[in-house]
């Protein structure tokens, strides 16, 4: 399995981003694997952010600093993942990684299988 993100950048606190993970290797509509996403901040610990289980786009999971702002989401005829970024804040600035889980949500270090190569968002005025 391989995980391509794009859709980093660089915007201004308050404003929204969408970040996309094609996903090859395998089709999703048939993969059992919990998808997402994680970050990593300057100088910290990458953190697991977001998690969608397999074929349902109503079993999402999310840490309480993304909660409420940030919604993941699956297009399984487009093998893509996406995470919308709203209300975007300083905090957020990190590295974003899309990655492959295990069977459940939330995802942690241990359970992921795959990382994509990541993409920079920065968030500054």
């Amino acid at each position: 399995v391989q995980l391509v993100e794009s859709g980093g950048g660089l915007v201004q606190p308050g404003d929204s981003l969408r970040l996309s993970c094609a996903v090859s290797g395998t089709r999703l509509v048939t993969y059992a694997n919990a998808i997402g996403w994680f970050r990593q901040a300057p100088g910290k610990e990458r953190e697991g952010i977001s998690c969608v289980l397999s074929q349902s786009n109503s079993a999402t999971d999310y840490a309480d600093s993304v909660k409420g702002r940030f919604t993941i989401s699956r297009d399984n005829a487009k093998n893509t993942v996406y995470l919308q970024m709203n209300s975007l804040k300083s905090d957020d600035t990190a590295i974003y990684y899309c990655v492959v889980g295990g069977l459940d949500c939330p995802i942690t270090r241990a359970d992921v299988r795959y990382w994509g190569q990541g993409t920079q968002v920065t968030v500054s005025s």
